[in-house]
């Protein structure tokens, strides 16, 4: 009986810890693999520069932060990551996206890791 309990709660809490897991994607476009970079040196965008820039990787995932995508730009070589959230809550008594409470919620991020064109 103690062994049935035992198998019982650990596969009970294998299965609630992979449901915790992030859904993370990465497609990566660039033909040569840069090195890796402090993510002090890499900028937080939220729309795009006035600079000409090529996209390297376009990134998405749930449950992270901004500076979380910034630092897996880094990893990758990127300049900048220019990111979008998406999703999130809504208020239904606030009918312009621009004054609801809400608007600065999400559910996921998608970004785009950039490199400047020299």
């Amino acid at each position: 009986m103690k062994t049935t309990s035992l198998r019982f709660f650990s596969l009970f809490f294998s299965l609630v810890f992979i449901g915790c897991a992030q859904d993370v994607a990465n497609r990566y476009y660039a033909s040569q693999q840069y090195a890796a970079k402090d993510p002090k040196n890499v900028e937080l965008l939220f729309r795009a520069p006035s600079r000409p820039f090529t996209v390297i990787a376009d990134l998405q995932s749930r449950n992270e932060s901004p500076q979380a995508m910034k630092k897996r730009a880094a990893k990758i070589g990127a300049d900048a990551i220019i990111v979008s959230p998406l999703g999130g809550y809504y208020s239904l008594n606030e009918e312009w996206a621009d004054s609801d409470s809400m608007s600065r919620t999400y559910s996921r991020l998608v970004g785009s890791a950039i490199k400047y064109n020299q």
